[in-house]
C-alpha cells in the first residue's frame, strides 16, 4: 500500500470523527467514512497532478468528507474547519459554493451534481480545455431520475472527460438498498446507458489508483466502488443509524480508538 495515501486516509477519519464531535450536532458520519479512500485518492494524488481537473460532490450529506479533506490539503484553514455546523458559519451539512475553498458546486438534493458536471465537462470539451471531471454520486442517490438523464446527455456528448465514482456502501437514508439496486443491478444500468463500467473495492487504495486513471476509451467512465458505510470504525460499519447521528465524548473516544 502507498504509505503517504495511507496515512493521509487515517488523518481524514480522524478529522471526520473530530468535526462530527466538535460540532456537538448530529452529523452524516457513515456516509463520509465510506468515501475516505476515494477522496484520498483523489485529493492526494489525482488532482494534485491534473491541475484542471475538478471534482464534484453529487452526495452533498458526504461534505463533512470534503471538507475534512479540503482542511488536509490546505485549502479550508483552521477557523473556518472548526466552525462546521456552528451558528453562522457557511459549512453546514452540505456543500455550498466556494470556488477559492476548493467547492466547485452546491449540492442538497441528491441527483443535481452530475447534470453540474455534465455542464462542466461539455463546456471543457467546447472550449477544449485540458482536465477530468470527477463526480461522487451515492448508491442509494441513483434512484434519482436526475442521474439517468445526465448520464444519457453525457452518452450522446461523447462526455470522454466525465468520470463518475459511485460510493457503493448498500445503505440509503432509509436503510438497505439490495433488496432492490444490488450492486450487479447497478453495473448494468450504466451499462445500459452506454458508459464505460468497471468496478472494485471501494477501501483499496491501489486499485482505486489504477481504476481512476485517463483513459482512450470515447465514453464517459463510472466506477463502481463497493464500500462500507461507517468505515473504520466497527460500531458504525453497516450500521445505518449512523447515517446521521450524534457523537458523545464517550463514543467519540471510543471510535477514535478504533482507528489505532
Amino acid at each position: 500500500m502507498n504509505s503517504i495515501l495511507d496515512v493521509f486516509s487515517k488523518k481524514l477519519r480522524k478529522n471526520i470523527l473530530f468535526l462530527a464531535n466538535n460540532s456537538g450536532e448530529a452529523s452524516h458520519i457513515g456516509g463520509s467514512l465510506s468515501m475516505v479512500e476515494i477522496l484520498t485518492c483523489l485529493y492526494a494524488k489525482i488532482l494534485k497532478k491534473e491541475k484542471k481537473s475538478v471534482f464534484i460532490l453529487s452526495k452533498g450529506h458526504g461534505f463533512m468528507g470534503l471538507l475534512a479533506c479540503l482542511y488536509l490539503v490546505k485549502k479550508v484553514n483552521k477557523k473556518d474547519f472548526l466552525s462546521f455546523q456552528s451558528s453562522g458559519s457557511e459549512f453546514i451539512a452540505h456543500p455550498i459554493m466556494n470556488l477559492e475553498k476548493g467547492i466547485e458546486s452546491s449540492n442538497g438534493s441528491l441527483g443535481q451534481g452530475l447534470s453540474f458536471a455534465v455542464g462542466i465537462a461539455l463546456a471543457k470539451k467546447k472550449k477544449k480545455e485540458n482536465g477530468n471531471v470527477y463526480v461522487l454520486v451515492g448508491d442509494g442517490e441513483c434512484y434519482e431520475g436526475s442521474i439517468w438523464e445526465a448520464a444519457i446527455t453525457a452518452t450522446e456528448n461523447n462526455l470522454d472527460n466525465l468520470f463518475v465514482i459511485v460510493d457503493s456502501n448498500g445503505f440509503q437514508n432509509d436503510g438497505p438498498i439490495s433488496n432492490k439496486m444490488d450492486t450487479s443491478n447497478l453495473i448494468r444500468k450504466w451499462k445500459g446507458f452506454n458508459w464505460d463500467v468497471d468496478t472494485c473495492d471501494g477501501h483499496n487504495l491501489n486499485k482505486l489508483l489504477k481504476k481512476i486513471k485517463t483513459s482512450t476509451i470515447k465514453k464517459p467512465r463510472v466506477l463502481v466502488a463497493k464500500t462500507i458505510k461507517g468505515k473504520g470504525v466497527s460500531f458504525m460499519e453497516n450500521n445505518n443509524d449512523w447515517h446521521h447521528g450524534r457523537l458523545t465524548e464517550k463514543l467519540y473516544n471510543k471510535a477514535i480508538n478504533n482507528l489505532k
